[in-house]
């Protein structure tokens, strides 16, 4: 391999190495004149000789010194030029940094075994590289991860890096697109060139591109000022280098990330042959998310109250970023109680502000606090009651976030495919507090704008899109109305696929689910009236609850959680 580094070196610097052999000889005969004319000074007799030939030293010497000066500079404003001068819009300023020093080993990755497993095949197959060929195999060209952010899709790709022991390019997309058309694609061109110079020299190399989405979406009819054209144009550019890869055998491997809907991206781009692999990063279960935790305290100092396996429990749908963050925030809750170990309270405290926001110091009036009270106590018995899907760990009137009270819902467990009764079950507690305000109040607040926008868009959901209506309307009606918007522009024409007649009858049914929610939800109130003023009375005197305080409360009128 050294051979070749040290080719593809004077490739790329031969222009400085000549112009280091020119200065170095012009140099060699300036040394030589000035001592032949010196050694012709001392050894003249004539003073008309050695004044002669002083003169036409200074003359030749402050000649050379100009032209010493004026060329360089010269031959270096022209390559200057010639390369884009002050334009030079396409430069990528883009170092490889080799494997062993990311250092992100694979025991490192944790909270996505399957990924992980997929990555592990992945890094067999590029190390491995004569046995793949010896049987009429090829090498993988891309590798797509796919899942939600903070999921490690970065960290995985790097770990693929450090165990293949290979140089690594990291680029984001939105790196590539410009508002002038075709700089993209210029360094698209000069990042897969380096590439394969770093392949050729070392053999093999990484590109990793995230938020692949910025340069990979679907391609378009530009209706602007060229800003479609120019990604159209970057994203050509990126399928035919991907393509180029398979003219010479370069041990050149992409990786690409994205947050986006895989069919956001291009088809052209995810084709077998160019992407051959897609790793689904998702969010990792209690088992990964209870290592996660045990991985991230060991970082920091923590007494015997904290309990991972709560802590995993507790934070479903949480990514690893989610928990890396919030044992830092305990850490600096930690500090700033002037505590040197951090305690199941800083981490109870630390996961409020990360959910619900921090504390805003408003003052309310009495009655303010009431109506608050009171509304959040009705969404708390609605959940208890009529959601069994979820659990009610904690209830605040307290101004945190954009909100001036909270309850804070926790999945009893974990839940992928949702049923009919647990959209109900959150339409109802959405319901809650209007129903609490109205029954105890006897006014409404506008409070309930955010509740009445989460109900509706819930029932809206399930009639128009999963067929759940009472009426047996069945399809997704939601998609022929964006039809609607979408050919009509095209068309210049209003086209409907929905009739009117249709569209209110689903209206109809959406309406008919809140109703009898809502009923339902007065009817549960009215009945569990006592229970309604005493947990708000509890929120008025200690202003938060939470999960064991608002168990015992409800313990204390022999009330048990309905079985999911």
């Amino acid at each position: 391999m050294n051979w070749r580094k040290t080719k593809v070196f004077f490739k790329l610097h031969w222009l400085g190495i000549s112009g280091i052999i020119v200065v170095t000889a012009i140099a060699i005969s300036f040394a030589y004149f000035i001592s032949s004319a010196v050694n012709a000074w001392i050894t003249s007799e004539s003073y008309f000789k050695k004044a002669l030939l002083a003169q036409n030293a200074i003359f030749f010497y402050i000649f050379l010194v100009l032209n010493l000066i004026s060329l360089p500079l010269s031959g270096l404003l022209w390559i200057w030029v010639m390369r884009g001068g002050h334009m030079k819009f396409s430069h990528i300023g883009k170092k490889a940094v080799k494997g062993k020093e990311i250092k992100i080993h694979w025991q490192d990755v944790i909270g996505m075994e399957e990924a992980k497993e997929e990555a592990l095949e992945v890094v067999r197959l590029v190390t491995d590289r004569a046995k793949l060929q010896a049987i009429g195999g090829q090498i993988l060209r891309g590798i797509l991860m796919i899942g939600p952010p903070g999921c490690g899709k970065t960290y995985l790709a790097k770990a693929i890096a450090t165990e293949a022991n290979m140089p690594f390019i990291s680029m984001s997309g939105s790196e590539f697109i410009e508002m002038f058309v075709g700089v993209g694609a210029s360094r698209i061109r000069k990042l897969f060139k380096q590439a394969r110079q770093l392949a050729y020299t070392d053999g093999g190399c990484i590109i990793f591109i995230d938020e692949l989405d910025a340069v990979g979406a679907q391609r378009s009819v530009d209706r602007g000022f060229g800003g479609q054209t120019e990604s159209n144009t970057t994203l050509n550019q990126l399928l035919i280098e991907m393509d180029g890869l398979k003219e010479k055998d370069q041990n050149v491997i992409i990786i690409g990330a994205t947050n986006a809907p895989e069919g956001f991206l291009d088809p052209a781009l995810i084709r077998p042959g160019r992407f051959d692999r897609k790793i689904y990063v998702n969010q990792p279960n209690l088992e990964d998310r209870e290592k996660l935790f045990e991985y991230y305290m060991k970082e920091v100092k923590c007494d015997d109250t904290v309990d991972r396996q709560r802590m995993a429990r507790l934070t479903v749908g949480n990514s690893p970023a989610d928990i890396s963050n919030l044992i830092r925030e305990a850490a600096l809750i930690a500090v700033r109680n002037r505590k040197e170990l951090i305690s199941m309270k800083e981490i109870s405290e630390a996961y409020d502000r990360v959910e619900m926001g921090i504390k805003h110091k408003i003052v309310f009036t009495q009655s303010d606090r009431e109506k608050i009270a009171y509304h959040e106590a009705g969404h708390a018995i609605a959940m208890y009651f009529l959601a069994p899907h979820k659990d009610v760990f904690k209830a605040t009137i307290l101004a945190r976030g954009g909100a001036l009270g909270f309850v804070m819902p926790h999945p009893r467990e974990e839940i992928h495919v949702r049923t009919k009764d647990q959209y109900l079950g959150d339409i109802k507690v959405s319901l809650g507090s209007y129903a609490a305000e109205k029954l105890k109040l006897k006014i409404t607040t506008s409070g309930v704008s955010q509740d009445f926008t989460t109900a509706m868009w819930i029932a809206h959901q399930m009639v128009w899109n999963w067929g759940m209506g009472n009426s047996g309307l069945v399809g997704n009606y939601g998609l022929l109305a964006s039809m609607n918007q979408v050919m009509g522009v095209f068309k210049g024409e209003n086209v409907s696929y929905i009739s009117e007649k249709l569209k209110e009858q689903l209206n109809n049914d959406v309406q008919q689910i809140i109703d009898e929610c809502l009923k339902e939800v007065e009817v549960l109130l009215k009945q569990e009236s006592a229970l309604l003023e005493r947990f708000a009375k509890e929120l008025l005197a200690k202003d938060e609850l939470n999960y064991d305080e608002i168990e015992a409360i409800f313990k204390e009128f022999h009330k048990a959680r309905p079985s999911i």
